[in-house]
């Protein structure tokens, strides 16, 4: 699955790439050149990151579906404890 950004938000992370690199580096770095170093963290590292968060979505899922019975469990043939009270 190939992960692209909106042109917002890509517009939006070169800007802080730039930023970052004004504020932390010794050379800053043009619009182009954090443009591709965006792109390439994204295909590069994206991947990791995404993996990563869809193990943990799972692993959040299956603790709620293994709850679900306890949550919503009902007892079973009750019509005639009911009535022999």
């Amino acid at each position: 699955m190939t992960i692209e950004l909106s042109k917002e938000a890509r517009k939006e992370a070169i800007a802080s790439i730039e930023r970052y690199f004004r504020e932390n580096m010794e050379e800053p770095i043009g619009n182009l050149a954090a443009g591709a170093l965006l792109a390439f963290f994204v295909e590069e590292v994206g991947p990791l990151i995404y993996n990563r968060a869809v193990a943990e979505a799972q692993e959040r899922l299956q603790a709620r579906v293994s709850e679900l019975d306890i949550e919503v469990h009902e007892e079973e043939f009750q019509y005639w404890r009911k009535y022999a009270r």
